[in-house]
Formats: structure tokens, C-alpha cells, sequence
């Protein structure tokens, strides 16, 4: 897989050398068309694992998905079971694969983030009228199951961030809920789980040093403030330079990209920039966001990335890092489509793609 480096910083060119990547990348062209515990090693760049434990790690959790907005809604809250339900019904994961997170995280370990006022009006459901329209989520705002729903996710992307840890590689079917600031949510993010997870995970001395690579094409800007302070914690956003949010926050660094930009020159900036940040940087685990709103058709995106290219990009981001020695945790970020199960195929090309990148790697053998 080294050598597949230089084709994805050329962007343009993508050799595919195994008759599976072939494979999964026929689908994305078809898609384009239409349209609980784990293993107790640690990944140092290698790994053995018991026989137990030789698949891709996924996280669900039945609650991620159980709020129901009403119809025509923007926010796809039914994507992310249906997500899991793909990845299963299609042969890319067993059932025997997917860790669902037990324990909620705790007040301390939110309060690590958010400001103790916020967080105890949202669990009590008394957030104001402006806090719950920031928000978007409209009356839900005030139903015990959206703060579930909300624990959960945060809860999700924890156990991913340790299974990634643990194993070298692992990704959830939610998550990514960057636009939540200390004291408010926004953009349809209460509770920042990426930040939390960094926060919980130094704190815990699980690791010294994280990087967030944040694909969503709106940027990181709820992260880039909660962890604004630390310097264990550094944030990469690369994303639409025009689109939401209007204010843009500075995250350790920020790659604004231009109106339009399609595969070849989004693959080629994102080869510019990765490398070197991870040389710099020198993390013990990246958190990776992958939102699929950059892709072409995607209802708020702005940018032009097929489908073919978004699973590029999510092999660029796991090779890279993988070759590296850096593991890897994935959440799917953002994506937005009147047709569900289409903006859920397009978040599935970030587990087809860890998953070809797990057997490219070797981990779990």
C-alpha cells in the first residue's frame, strides 16, 4: 500500500492493486450512478490479535437513531441505523463486529468540555427557545431520548477512539458532532464528541498526544474552541471555504477550500497536507471525521467529490496514517440527502474503506 501514495497525491491517478479495492471502488462508481469488548493489545504500527478479534472493529448503539424528527426534516437521524444495516445486509461487516458502548459518559467527563450550566440545562431538557433553535432539532430538544441519543454518541466515539487504540483501526456509525461549543450547541451538534474523547482520553493518560483530521466540508469550528487550550490536542479542518459556519473559528490549522472543487485537486491538497501534519505532529491516534458532505450531490455541501472520490480520500486518510503507525478512529461526520439510504451508502464508503485498509495492513492477523 506504500506505494499508492504517490497516486493519491497526484489525485488524478488511483492504482488499485488488489481485485477487492477494485471492487469496492466499482461500487462507489455504482453509487455514483444511482445516485461489546475487544482484544487487549495496543497498536504500535503492527498488532496480533486472538482469533477472536481479526475484523474491523464498528461501533452502534440503538440509540443513535431513535429520536424521530418530523418528515422533511433536514438532519438525517435515521441514517446512522441505517447505516449498520447496510454494512451488514451488503457482506461488509458480520454482526459479530459491531461494540456497542455500555457505560454513558458522566457529568466530569462532560464538564471536561462544556460549561456545567449548559450541560445540566440540556440533560434536565430546560434549554431556551434561542439555544434550542441554534441547535435545530426544534421541540425534540426537551425529550429525554435525544439526551440519550446524545450520551451515546459521545459514549460511540469513545469506545472507537480505545478499539482504535486497542487494534490499530476501528470506526463508528455516528459522530462527529463538531459545531458544539462549550456553552451551546449548533448545527445541529449538542455535545462536541470529539473534543470530549481527546479531553477524557489525555486526561486518562491513554495518550499524550491527539489529532483531529477533520473532512467535513463545514468546518470544525465548536472543536477548534473546546480545545482551543490545549496543546496535546491539534485540529486539522479542511473544508468548504464559503459554506456554514459564516463565522469561522482558527483551528491549529485550517485548509479553506474553494466553491466546486472536485476529486483530483481535493486529493492533491489533502497529500500536501496530511503527511506533514502527521510528521509534525506525531500523535498517538488520529480521530477522523468524515463527513460526506463534500460530495457533489450532497444538499449543503458546495464542493464536488464523487463518490469514488470520497472513498479515496477516506483510503488516503487510513493508509496514510496506518503507514505512519498512527491508528485510526473514524466517525462519519456530515451528510445530507432527501434519500436516505443514499446519504447512508455514501457514509458506508468510510467502513468499506477501513475495511480494505485493515487487510491491507494486516491488522487483526
Amino acid at each position: 500500500m506504500l506505494g499508492l501514495h504517490a497516486a493519491w497525491r497526484l489525485g488524478s491517478q488511483f492504482l488499485c492493486s488488489s481485485v477487492s479495492k477494485r471492487g469496492l471502488l466499482q461500487q462507489a462508481q455504482r453509487l455514483e450512478a444511482g445516485s461489546r469488548g475487544g482484544c487487549l493489545a495496543t497498536f504500535h504500527g503492527s498488532i496480533s490479535t486472538s482469533s477472536t478479534c481479526q475484523k474491523l472493529p464498528i461501533v452502534f448503539h440503538h440509540a443513535y437513531s431513535a429520536p424521530k424528527l418530523p418528515d422533511g426534516h433536514r438532519f438525517p437521524m435515521g441514517v446512522f441505523q441505517r447505516i449498520r444495516d447496510i454494512l451488514i445486509e451488503e457482506g461488509v461487516i458480520q454482526p459479530s463486529q459491531v461494540h456497542r458502548p455500555g457505560a454513558l459518559p458522566n457529568r466530569e467527563q462532560l464538564l471536561m468540555v462544556h460549561e456545567a450550566s449548559y450541560v445540566d440545562a440540556f440533560c434536565r431538557n430546560a434549554l431556551s427557545d434561542a439555544e434550542i433553535k441554534r441547535i435545530g432539532f426544534g421541540e425534540m430538544c426537551l425529550q429525554p431520548v435525544l439526551v440519550e441519543r446524545t450520551l451515546a454518541e459521545i459514549a460511540g466515539t469513545l469506545l472507537t477512539a480505545k478499539l482504535a487504540l486497542q487494534q490499530g483501526l476501528a470506526c463508528n456509525t455516528a459522530g462527529g458532532t463538531h459545531h458544539a461549543f462549550p456553552n451551546f450547541g449548533s448545527g445541529f451538534c449538542i455535545l462536541n464528541d470529539l473534543a470530549v474523547t481527546s479531553r477524557v482520553l489525555l486526561q486518562q493518560g491513554v495518550v499524550s498526544k491527539i489529532l483531529i483530521v477533520d473532512l467535513d466540508v463545514h468546518q470544525g469550528d465548536g472543536t477548534a474552541v473546546c480545545l482551543q487550550d490545549m496543546p496535546e490536542a491539534f485540529t486539522l479542518s479542511m473544508h468548504g471555504a464559503t459554506n456554514f459556519p459564516a463565522r469561522k473559528q482558527n483551528s491549529d490549522l485550517d485548509v479553506p477550500l474553494p466553491d466546486g472543487m472536485e476529486d483530483a485537486e481535493y486529493l492533491r491538497t489533502l497529500g500536501k497536507v496530511l503527511p506533514d501534519v502527521l510528521a509534525s505532529v506525531k500523535p498517538d491516534l488520529v480521530l477522523y471525521d468524515a463527513g460526506v458532505d463534500p460530495h457533489k450531490n450532497d444538499a449543503l455541501g458546495r464542493l464536488s467529490l464523487s463518490s469514488e472520490g470520497l472513498f479515496r480520500r477516506d483510503m488516503q486518510v487510513t493508509d496514510t496514517c496506518l503507514a505512519a503507525g498512527v491508528p485510526v478512529a473514524g466517525v462519519v461526520g456530515g451528510g445530507y440527502s432527501p434519500d436516505l439510504n443514499e446519504v447512508a451508502q455514501r457514509h458506508c464508503l468510510l467502513h468499506r474503506a477501513a475495511t480494505e485498509a485493515w487487510s491491507d495492513h494486516r491488522l487483526g492477523s
